[in-house]
């Protein structure tokens, strides 16, 4: 290797270096941050006898484990129809995710829920309202962009694949969630 290429390699060598540095520098300030979103979206079953989708609110609190990864606790409330409006189904999923930030504005991950559903039939039907408790499984992502210094804007999505309730809990081996829902958030640090 002659000493002009060998310059450019050092040199394409310092640039990568100092870009991943620089990145790591804006991760670590923030991801330093514990941040509470509140957020209102929408949802939609993916069942063919759905009705359209719905708004659906939530909150969550996320907070910084390493400069890439953030753990995120979340409580929301998510409503379906069926059958012309003779099954409403009600949920309160109860969520805990991890989600990897290789880049500041950028996560992708997933995590499990808990999903306490009510099945609220019309009164004019024979069947009896009930209610249970299923775990899913959730994968997604997001973009949290700032707007000022403690405050960002947070859009994020994800699939939900319920567990059948005879089931431990298994993660799914094909793509077909239950209902996806997306959202856009406040994202508050302090």
């Amino acid at each position: 290797m002659t000493v002009t290429k060998q310059s450019a390699f050092a040199a394409r060598q310092l640039a990568v270096v100092l870009t991943l540095a620089a990145i790591a520098i804006t991760n670590v300030s923030v991801a330093r941050a514990i941040e509470i979103i509140p957020s209102v979206g929408i949802t939609k079953s993916t069942d063919e006898n759905a009705a359209d989708a719905q708004g659906f609110g939530g909150l969550a609190i996320r907070f910084p484990v390493l400069p890439f990864l953030k753990l995120e606790g979340g409580v929301g409330y998510r409503q379906d129809s069926f059958a012309d409006g003779d099954l409403k189904v009600h949920q309160w999923p109860l969520t805990a995710s991890a989600w990897a930030s290789p880049f500041p504005m950028l996560y992708g991950g997933g995590g499990l829920g808990w999903y306490e559903t009510t099945y609220d039939y019309a009164s004019d039907l024979p069947i009896k309202d009930t209610t249970e408790m299923t775990m899913g499984v959730h994968l997604g992502g997001g973009l949290n962009v700032p707007i000022g210094p403690r405050l960002g804007l947070d859009l994020s999505g994800r699939y939900v694949f319920m567990q059948k309730s005879d089931q431990n809990l298994q993660l799914p081996t094909t793509f077909n969630p239950d209902f996806w829902s997306t959202s856009l958030g406040l994202a508050i640090s302090f």
